[in-house]
């Protein structure tokens, strides 16, 4: 694997992300995705509905790069309630498996007041970096 997690020494390990992360390769950038489809159609007001079509759009545009989700080094959430966020981790945990995997980047979680799109929930933006072939 081309990428290291970083964590001190004397800090307990992060659960669910990593506090860093050490890579080298092709970088691959996603703008901020939101959890509608390719027609730019909400198909859920749901929160972890969205979470897991704006994961899967991201998959989508990594593949476009030739990346994949383990080459994910940092996602930051914009998240509209921050409150449901938290009340439905174990939901969107197994989400982000299921989409995603076992690979936790580095990651933030902001509460906005609001999204451009008004029945937009969350957006994430997303960076990979794929390994140089050798």
């Amino acid at each position: 694997m081309s990428h290291e997690i970083l964590n001190p020494k004397n800090w307990k390990p992060a659960k669910g992300y990593a506090n860093g992360i050490a890579a080298s390769g092709r970088m691959v950038f996603c703008g901020g995705l939101i959890g509608w489809n390719a027609d730019h159609e909400f198909e859920s007001d749901d929160f972890v509905g969205q979470v897991a079509q704006t994961l899967k759009n991201i998959v989508s545009v990594l593949a476009e790069g030739g990346a994949k989700p383990e080459h994910l080094v940092r996602l930051t959430w914009y998240v509209t309630d921050k409150a449901e966020y938290l009340a439905r981790l174990k939901e969107l945990g197994n989400v982000y498996r299921t989409i995603i995997g076992r690979h936790f980047p580095a990651m933030a979680l902001v509460q906005v007041v609001a999204l451009v799109e008004d029945r937009a929930k969350v957006e994430i933006e997303a960076t990979a970096v794929v390994p140089e072939s050798k």
